[in-house]
């Protein structure tokens, strides 16, 4: 059987070379501030749910 050269997961499917590199024009989101925006969304769902 031949050997497949690469090392990378086939599970994978991309992802590895996807995350890997890293883009400085890309948005940067931290994740507090992913929490907080989340925390916010249902927040207002809670409070809209109520409301009506």
């Amino acid at each position: 059987m031949a050997k497949k050269s690469g090392g990378r997961l086939v599970s994978s499917a991309g992802l590895v070379t996807y995350y890997d590199s890293e883009d400085r024009r890309a948005v940067q989101i931290s994740p507090n501030m992913v929490m907080i925006i989340a925390g916010a969304i249902a927040l207002i769902t809670i409070v809209l749910n109520a409301v009506y």
